[in-house]
């Protein structure tokens, strides 16, 4: 499966990425049959050089004004400040297959992945391949 996103989108992404190192960045994608745009989000996580956890009143605000400008919440980004743009066990765990998108940034590049059930990566996760546009 492919999804594209907007180039200014990814480098949202990847400016984010690059600001938060140590900590994980996080954010929240947009669009509909594509990634228009990319939203940060507070880290609120208890250990958030390890891992990540979007800020409860940043989600609701995200699903509001997506409702209202009639796009979606696509899913969810963050950064793995260890280099790598593969789940971790701790994605796998935190992951609930709800069809959204999980984009991570690392090493300077971003890759896709959706939650699914039995994925290849950590029973979870299957790869998408991100085309910028």
């Amino acid at each position: 499966m492919k999804m594209a996103i907007a180039s200014t989108a990814l480098v949202s992404i990847l400016d984010h990425a690059r600001r938060a190192t140590p900590a994980e960045a996080c954010g929240i994608v947009f669009g509909d049959a594509a990634i228009d745009a990319a939203e940060a989000a507070t880290n609120v996580a208890a250990h958030p050089e390890r891992a990540f956890e979007i800020d409860p009143a940043a989600l609701l605000r995200a699903h509001r004004s997506a409702r209202a400008a009639g796009r979606k919440v696509l899913g969810w980004y963050h950064s793995h400040p260890n280099g790598s743009t593969e789940p971790s066990r701790t994605d796998a765990a935190r992951a609930v297959e709800d069809g959204r998108l999980w984009l991570i940034a690392a090493g300077g590049t971003v890759a896709a992945w959706r939650v699914v059930a039995d994925g290849p990566v950590h029973g979870r996760f299957a790869p998408i391949d991100l085309v910028a546009a």
